[in-house]
């Protein structure tokens, strides 16, 4: 590829990824428009609207071939039902934490992520990591203990959202490239949709369903779930393989900071001087985490 079509390439990719993590950062503003509708409900909607627009995507793509190979392959089927269920946990406590006046702890989660990823790189992967990881990872052990003495409560919310996502991560570094970003969303969303269902009825047969109870604007809303769901993480899959890991690893800081800056300025979430300790603390982690990052790829050039 030519040079410079290989930076417009590059350029292509910040934009994708950038819009993606834009996006993913300012969630639960969206959210917090559907009420009164609840996270369960909220959550089955999402998984039955995903899989209808992708479904249409793939039609429109004339892509359907493509699924069709993987669904002749049961080791990626299996692999895209671990997915889907490790989404579908990360999702359900996300809108959990969101519509329950915890974005300020959703954020930690997703700032907590990155070290749960090189975490978990060492104890599935079996990768080896420097000094400066260790001493990251040992922070961020130290801001959760912070967390607990000073609210006597483990940050549960946080801790799921990093490690379900880590896992996420994970799984999908298994399948590789054999399973593309609208096939593996599809199918992903595909095994969640008896779950969608039985939240569905359980919630129809209980509070009742909200979707066409608060006017037309309120139904728009909840029925574009699908898209705002699909769009980003479509987006982040062709901007992620177009520029290298290390700008994907900066960019991805974006996400938590908007829901940080969205929990503290826009929605008042309280945030006592344990709270900062803890969170100065995981930023702490993260900056060592950055700047040994960026270290290896200057050792990577310099090698090569």
């Amino acid at each position: 590829m030519p040079v410079a079509a290989s930076d417009r390439e590059r350029r292509r990719g910040v934009v994708y990824t950038f819009s993606a993590y834009l996006l993913w950062g300012v969630f639960p503003l969206y959210f917090l428009l559907l009420a009164p509708t609840g996270p369960w409900e909220i959550v089955a909607w999402r998984i039955i609207l995903s899989f209808v627009f992708c479904a249409l995507l793939l039609t429109v793509t004339r892509t359907w071939p493509k699924l069709l190979a993987i669904v002749r392959q049961p080791r990626l089927l299996g692999w895209t039902a671990a997915a889907g269920v490790l989404i579908y946990v990360n999702w359900q406590t996300y809108l959990i934490g969101t519509l329950t006046g915890n974005v300020v702890e959703t954020s930690l989660g997703y700032f907590i992520n990155p070290i749960v990823t090189v975490l978990l790189g060492v104890l599935v992967l079996r990768e080896r990591i420097d000094v400066l990881q260790w001493v990251a990872i040992g922070i961020v052990v130290v801001a959760v203990i912070v967390s607990v003495v000073a609210y006597g409560d483990v940050p549960w919310i946080a801790l799921i959202l990093a490690f379900s996502f880590g896992f996420y991560g994970l799984v999908k570094k298994r399948i590789g490239t054999a399973v593309d970003a609208v096939s593996g969303l599809t199918l992903e969303s595909f095994w969640l949709l008896p779950v969608a269902i039985v939240e569905l009825i359980v919630v129809g047969m209980t509070s009742g369903l909200t979707i066409f109870g608060y006017g037309p604007w309120h139904a728009v809303l909840v029925l574009m779930a699908g898209v705002v769901t699909a769009v980003p993480l479509l987006l982040f899959a062709s901007g992620a393989r177009r520029v290298p890991l290390t700008i994907v690893g900066l960019l991805q800081f974006i996400t938590p900071i908007l829901q940080f800056l969205v929990g503290v300025a826009i929605l008042h979430e309280p945030m006592p001087p344990a709270r900062w300790i803890g969170f100065g603390l995981v930023w702490i982690a993260l900056i060592l985490l950055t700047v040994d990052s960026l270290r290896s790829v200057r050792r990577s050039r310099a090698a090569a």
